[in-house]
C-alpha cells in the first residue's frame, strides 16, 4: 500500500510560554493519584466513551491500535468480576506472592478484599489483541504491549483531565475476564481500571515520587 500523507499543524509555544506551560502540565499530573474509594455517583457513559476515545489516540506499533476497551457499569457482572477476583487475589496474598513482594506492598495497606469493584460507577478493562483476526485470518499485530501501554497512560491523563479517579488493578492470573466478558480468542486481559468520582474523606498512602535526579540523565 502506498503511504498517503495529508496536511498536519499545531500551534507552537515559545520561551516563558512553553516554560509555564511545562511546568503547569508537570504540577497537574503530579497530583493524580491512585484511590481505592469511590463514590457510587454514576458517570455518564458518554464522558467514559471520551475519555477511552482519548486513550486511543495513543501512538500504536504500525498504528494497529491493537486495544479494546471494556467498560462495566452492570452491577450483577461488577459483583462476579469482584468475586472472581478476589479469588485469585485471596491466592496471590497466601502463597503466591513472595516475601519481598508483600513487603513491598506493605506500605500501601492492600490486601485481597477489592470492594471498589463494585463501588466505583465504571469499570474499564483493557485487553491487548495479541493479532488481528479478520475474516477468520491472522494479521501481525506489533509491538503490542508496548502500545496498549501507551494507551492505558492515555487513559489514566484523560480519567485525571476530566477530575475522576482511578485505579490500576491487575489480579493475577486475568484469565476470567476473558471468560466473564466473552472476549475473542486473540484478546488477553491486560488491565482493569475502576473509574468514578473520588469518595468523601479518603487519605492515600503518604509517598513520594522519584525527583527528575534519580529519573533523568541528560546528555550534554
Amino acid at each position: 500500500m502506498q503511504a498517503q500523507f495529508i496536511p498536519y499543524s499545531r500551534t507552537s509555544l515559545y520561551n516563558d510560554a512553553l516554560l509555564q506551560e511545562s511546568k503547569r502540565h508537570y504540577e497537574f499530573m503530579n497530583s493524580r493519584r491512585t484511590v481505592r474509594e469511590f463514590s457510587t455517583e454514576p458517570i455518564a457513559i458518554e464522558v467514559i466513551e471520551n475519555i477511552i476515545m482519548s486513550a486511543s489516540t495513543a501512538p500504536s506499533g504500525a498504528n494497529k491500535q491493537p486495544w479494546t476497551f471494556c467498560v462495566v457499569t452492570n452491577a450483577t457482572m461488577k459483583s462476579q468480576i469482584r468475586i472472581e477476583a478476589e479469588k485469585e487475589e485471596y491466592e496471590s496474598y497466601n502463597g503466591r506472592m513472595p516475601q519481598e513482594w508483600l513487603d513491598d506492598l506493605s506500605y500501601l495497606g492492600t490486601d485481597w478484599h477489592k470492594p471498589f469493584l463494585e463501588e466505583a460507577p465504571a469499570l474499564i478493562i483493557v485487553f491487548k489483541q495479541s493479532y488481528e483476526l479478520k475474516e477468520g485470518q491472522k494479521k501481525t499485530n506489533y509491538y503490542v504491549s508496548e502500545s496498549v501501554g501507551l494507551a492505558c497512560g492515555y487513559l489514566l491523563q484523560a480519567i485525571h483531565q476530566c477530575g475522576l479517579v482511578a485505579l490500576t488493578h491487575t489480579p493475577s492470573p486475568m484469565n476470567f475476564l476473558s471468560k466473564l466478558l466473552n472476549r475473542f480468542i486473540n484478546e488477553k486481559p491486560f488491565l482493569l481500571i475502576p473509574v468514578g468520582y473520588l469518595a468523601e474523606n479518603v487519605r492515600v498512602p503518604d509517598i513520594k515520587r522519584k525527583g527528575k535526579e534519580e529519573v533523568m540523565v541528560h546528555y550534554r
